[in-house]
């Protein structure tokens, strides 16, 4: 253990999309008296409430949710910013005598606040001439270079996702090293902390992306984005590619029309959770459970209570 604080207790619930994470946190904030921290790397954004399935104040049954709606959507995301504010937010929860529940599917975010590891810097003119390059060519052709020096690093990584391509490349070119190897090999933990994987087959889980698109249609995700579009989407290079916000707005600039939009969206976020599975199946620590079953707070809380 590395902190002075590495005996506060977390429980972590992680695991793919729609999975059935935040119904899971809520029942275990009930019954352990526990606070949320959020790591879902998107709903870290004013406004994006409905394409991140962020639960509203209402749907949260007054649990206390921490580190949402951080940024504007013109901000890049930090996770070094990230990994300090819920480290912050976890410490005060533990401190009031209460259980801090870190829930999420963003991988990396999850391992940020977890253990101790830093984040190597950056330099402005090689930042600078990627971007440039990026902005040029694409982020699919960036990936593509990213494929051949860093496999497992493509892999995780959205091909349209130009921000995070880009840092993996920064940090390939400043440490002589990947970006993956940058992540402990042995990780150092901050806090006793118990991950709860939460995943149901790939069939079910298929059907349940299919209606959660759906009802985020139904739920007005256009008109979100069309107020987001005039705040300065479009710039943001983290926001602006999230699954649903990028396909709504190829939609506006006559790249697609709606109906194509909401079936990419199925199709981008069936790809994301294949990779999101690929990311925490590789962690041995996590005990996973079915979030197809009726009882899975029952079986959560014998775990915690066991471990």
């Amino acid at each position: 253990m590395t902190r002075d604080n590495a005996v506060t207790r977390v429980v972590a619930v992680v695991g793919p999309t729609a999975a059935g994470k935040s119904a899971l946190s809520l029942g275990l904030a009930h019954e352990l008296g526990g606070e949320v921290v959020n790591a879902d790397s998107m709903q870290l954004y004013k406004g994006m409430d409905i394409g991140t399935a962020k639960l509203t104040v209402t749907e949260r049954e007054g649990v206390p949710h921490h580190v949402l709606d951080i940024w504007d959507v013109t901000e890049p995301a930090s996770v070094a910013v990230y990994q300090r504010l819920a480290r912050a937010a976890i410490d005060d929860i533990a401190a009031r005598g209460k259980v801090p529940l870190l829930v999420g599917g963003s991988g990396l975010y999850v391992r940020a606040v977890l253990e101790d590891f830093d984040f190597p810097g950056t330099d402005p003119g090689l930042r600078d001439a990627l971007e440039r390059e990026l902005a040029e060519v694409g982020p699919e052709v960036l990936h593509a270079r990213l494929s051949s020096t860093d496999p497992e690093a493509a892999e995780r990584i959205l091909p349209g996702n130009g921000r995070r391509i880009v840092r993996a490349l920064e940090v390939n070119a400043l440490t002589g090293t990947t970006f993956t190897a940058r992540l402990p090999s042995q990780p150092r933990p901050v806090y006793d902390a118990l991950q709860l994987g939460v995943d149901v087959a790939t069939a079910v889980l298929d059907e349940r992306i299919e209606a959660r698109v759906d009802a985020m249609w139904s739920a007005g995700l256009v008109e979100e984005v069309r107020a987001l579009d005039a705040a300065g989407l479009r710039s943001g290079r983290t926001a602006g590619a999230a699954l649903g916000y990028k396909q709504v707005l190829d939609y506006f600039s006559g790249l697609s029309d709606e109906p194509a939009a909401r079936a990419e969206t199925v199709r981008a976020t069936r790809r994301f959770v294949r990779r999101q599975r690929s990311w925490f199946r590789r962690d041995d620590r996590i005990v996973w459970l079915d979030g197809g079953a009726a009882d899975i707070t029952a079986t959560a809380l014998e775990v915690v209570r066991q471990d």
